[in-house]
């Protein structure tokens, strides 16, 4: 899962907000640096990337992407999602995305001393670009591809015009998704009353 999904999937609660925004910054065991709510929301990212790769739909996503970039397959299926998601939104979520965009960069930036270095590097990009928002255009997944084969990655990789592989097999990957993310919404709810009740 990428931004939008995990931002999604993490429900209404801040430090829920922020982990997720933050668990792909934030490497090793927890708690660590972070206080425990923060930590949990890390927690909450991570398992639902777990269940997102064991998950038979998410699965065939990454099968549908061809040889030449299936070593970023996980990453390619992230911001199909994503993308999917953002176009799907109405579906999934009351609240305009455009708002809801809105009210996660404004929470980000409400508690940026919290960031990671990186995360904090990213956010005016993120807001300016308004990241989460644009998703579901191509031409801006597609923007977001190549400038990921730029700067996230150290070693040189195909993520450049990967929007042709969302391209080759739109109803497909579309299909998945539409599979997927009602189980992760349902996983994600699961987990987070079950840590309310504990």
């Amino acid at each position: 899962m990428n931004y939008l999904a995990h931002l999604l999937l993490a429900g209404a609660a801040d430090t829920d907000r922020l982990g997720a925004l933050m668990g792909d910054f934030v490497k090793g065991p927890l708690p660590g640096a972070l206080n425990a709510d923060l930590a949990a929301g890390v927690m909450l990212h991570r398992r639902i990337d777990s269940f997102a790769d064991a998950h038979p739909a998410f699965h065939r996503s990454r099968c549908r992407i061809s040889a030449q970039r299936r070593r970023y397959g996980g990453i390619l299926v992230d911001m199909f999602y994503d993308h999917l998601l953002a176009r799907h939104w109405q579906h999934f979520h009351d609240q305009d995305l455009a708002d809801f965009a809105r009210e996660a960069y404004a929470l980000l930036r409400r508690h940026e001393a919290l960031l990671p270095v990186r995360l904090a590097g990213m956010l005016p990009a993120m807001e300016a670009g308004d990241w989460l928002a644009s998703y579901g255009d191509t031409l801006a997944l597609a923007l977001a591809l190549e400038r990921m084969s730029r700067h996230r990655l150290r070693s040189p990789n195909p993520l450049a015009n990967g929007e042709e592989e969302l391209q080759a097999d739109a109803p497909g990957f579309e299909a998945d998704f539409l599979e997927f993310l009602p189980a992760a919404m349902d996983f994600s709810a699961r987990l987070r009353q079950g840590r309310e009740a504990a």
